[in-house]
């Protein structure tokens, strides 16, 4: 009788202890989004007294809807981690602590509308106004030139049709169109390769200038999307592949979890 009493007390335990873990870590993990249409979190425990000693299988989160510092849309994004060792007692006060780092996989989806959108946020306007490069002064007569009104096309094959204009003076307002290739570098860095420029949507007599514009516009794409300066929180994250589908643009590969996001 009093190993049955035992066993029923563990089990009231653990489950009590899922409970506090799923909440905890639905609630740490909508703090990394400024809006959030759905987010689910699973724990995957067996069996679940496991959870006493502080180990479980896996994390498991899916997200649908997502905004990222007010600004950058996530379509979808779902992680799974290897399995992970907890401090139980911050589970009891309602936080995640990680006893050692962890693993886990990620899949990443952008809506070609979300990536445009991107392009509007301040942080993003500010890396292409003002630019003052040798390529660019060459043009400009060493004043600085702003790239404005992005706008990003994705293709089949990885590629993307790229938009915008440049401000020069003495040239007033020159459009800028390319075609490009996504490719991922050391699985950190999203460079624009293999471009194409589109001299059918520039005007015949700005043609020579907006092509030098081009090149220029896209040494500066390939300077902007480095994973390694964003500051994740604890979380080194790595690309193993990114694919267009569609008006989509699906990312997948992994992350290095040295504490749980949020705390």
């Amino acid at each position: 009788m009093l190993g049955s009493f035992t066993g029923s007390s563990n089990s009231s335990n653990s489950d009590m202890g899922e409970r506090l873990l799923n909440t905890a870590a639905r609630q740490s993990i909508r703090h990394l989004f400024s809006q959030s249409e759905s987010v689910d979190v699973t724990v995957r425990c067996y069996p679940s007294s496991k959870i006493l000693q502080g180990t479980i299988d896996s994390f498991k989160m899916t997200g649908r809807g997502l905004v990222i510092r007010k600004a950058f849309q996530v379509e979808e994004m779902s992680f799974e981690t290897d399995a992970v060792s907890l401090n139980f007692g911050a589970v009891l006060k309602g936080k995640i602590r990680l006893k050692q780092p962890t693993q886990a996989i990620a899949v990443v989806t952008l809506s070609e509308a979300g990536i445009n959108q991107a392009f509007e946020a301040e942080l993003v306007k500010k890396r292409l106004q003002n630019i003052s490069t040798p390529e660019l002064n060459a043009i400009s007569g060493d004043e600085p030139v702003s790239f404005t009104d992005v706008e990003l096309q994705l293709l089949p094959e990885n590629q993307v049709r790229i938009f915008a204009k440049a401000e020069i003076p003495h040239h007033g307002t020159v459009p800028v169109s390319v075609v490009t290739t996504i490719i991922v570098q050391r699985r950190r860095r999203i460079l624009f390769g293999n471009p194409q420029f589109q001299p059918d949507a520039v005007p015949a007599e700005l043609r020579s200038v907006s092509e030098k514009l081009t090149e220029a516009f896209v040494q500066i794409l390939d300077n902007m999307v480095d994973l390694d300066k964003f500051d994740l929180d604890g979380v080194l994250m790595r690309i193993n592949r990114l694919e267009t589908q569609g008006k989509k643009l699906v990312f997948s590969g992994y992350a290095q979890v040295e504490q749980f996001p949020g705390t």
